[in-house]
């Protein structure tokens, strides 16, 4: 028999019970592909994670090596994990506590989180992860993606394009007419998925206007609605530079999971030159709500 420790957090939120839930298991060595995919399906949550320790020197020069999951799949990256993640190694690993650095070794590459002296608080982590670069993908035709998320083409906000941006995972960029036309918001996601498996985006991302530098999102996938998405966060701010929607290296602040009762803060900040997006940073709180251990044979 096995016993293998983990932590539950939530992440993008100071307040426990909110945000958006993460499992982080402790040692993830020894583990096959299949039982770390059959442990994802066991916490049933967003995205569970592993860490997998490797050498110090090897540590210190290529990072953490984390390993992804979904209920369905492994993915190379993904946001509230690597922030979450990094947040439970700075606690629990003696060799990273208090840490203002952890780099994560994700499928997708590395990625630094940086945790500011400034910001912390007890039991409360705030850490911002630079994102791989953006990627610009096509452009969607209106009225085809207002029938896949159930809308129509009057909800969509007037003179944005609807876009592909990937900064590790493809998101279909969907900007909505009014915040209460997000709220209002009804994806079938037999219908989002017939869609977007003729595309180059793997998810929809729909984001309404609250106020300048203040965005209200929200994202549907097949385990159902995300409380709080940083990859797609990332994806998000690039686009919005990109597009001229805000400035370049503004601070935008994005609430997510308020629909389903999880309410999520990320903060997102992207630098425009040219043409050209880059350095996109997330950032966003993380809290432990528990310990334990699970059994397997």
């Amino acid at each position: 028999m096995r016993e293998l420790s983990y932590t539950l957090c939530d992440v993008f939120t100071e307040t426990p019970l909110t945000g958006n839930q993460l499992a982080v298991f402790h040692d993830g060595s020894g583990l096959t592909d299949a039982e770390m995919q059959a442990l994802a399906r066991e916490t049933n949550l967003s995205e569970t994670t592993f860490l997998l320790r490797r050498t110090p020197e090897v540590e210190r020069e290529r990072g953490l090596r984390v390993r992804i999951f979904t209920v369905q799949e492994e993915l190379p990256f993904a946001g509230h994990p690597t922030l979450g993640t990094a947040s439970v190694a700075r606690t629990l690993l003696p060799e990273y506590h208090g840490a203002e650095t952890i780099t994560l070794d994700l499928n997708a590459g590395r990625v630094p989180v940086r945790f500011a002296p400034g910001k912390q608080k007890p039991r409360i982590a705030f850490g911002e992860m630079t994102q791989p670069e953006p990627r610009f993908g096509a452009f969607h035709d209106p009225a085809a993606v207002a029938a896949a998320i159930g809308m129509t083409p009057h909800d969509l906000a007037p003179h944005a394009p609807i876009q592909t941006v990937s900064t590790g995972i493809a998101y279909c960029i969907v900007p909505l007419r009014s915040v209460e036309t997000l709220e209002r918001l009804q994806i079938s996601q037999r219908d989002a998925a017939a869609y977007l498996a003729k595309t180059d985006a793997k998810f929809f991302y729909c984001i309404a206007r609250e106020a300048p530098g203040e965005w209200r999102t929200r994202m549907q996938f097949y385990n159902g609605e995300d409380p709080a998405t940083g990859s797609a966060a990332g994806c998000a701010i690039a686009w919005l530079v990109r597009h001229g929607q805000e400035p370049s290296e503004a601070p935008v602040h994005l609430r997510q999971g308020i629909e389903i009762k999880r309410p999520s803060d990320l903060y997102a900040t992207a630098k425009l030159f040219g043409d050209t997006v880059s350095e996109v940073r997330v950032a966003g709180s993380t809290v432990p709500v528990a310990n334990g251990l699970l059994f397997l044979e």
